[in-house]
């Protein structure tokens, strides 16, 4: 059986200074405005765990920041 363990992290609104979350008064928000050239930090967040053997399970956005899951293979 495999096993897995989990990270949870929160990345404050000003690590993605450059990607702006678009958010409605009801705390919902959305990146689908956003343009392409800002999605560096965004990506440069997802290669650097990915290269330390973490696969993104979910993310959520908020006006404060987002919340990222991750999870990988134990190696016990």
């Amino acid at each position: 059986m495999e096993n897995f363990e989990y990270d949870v992290t929160f990345y404050p609104q000003k690590a993605f200074s450059k990607v702006v979350a678009f958010c409605n008064e009801s705390g919902g928000c959305t990146l689908d405005k956003v343009p392409e050239s800002q999605w560096s930090a965004l990506n440069a967040v997802l290669n650097e765990k990915g290269a330390q053997g973490w696969e993104l399970v979910q993310v959520g956005f908020g006006k404060d920041g987002c919340m990222a899951i991750w999870k990988r293979r134990r190696q016990d």
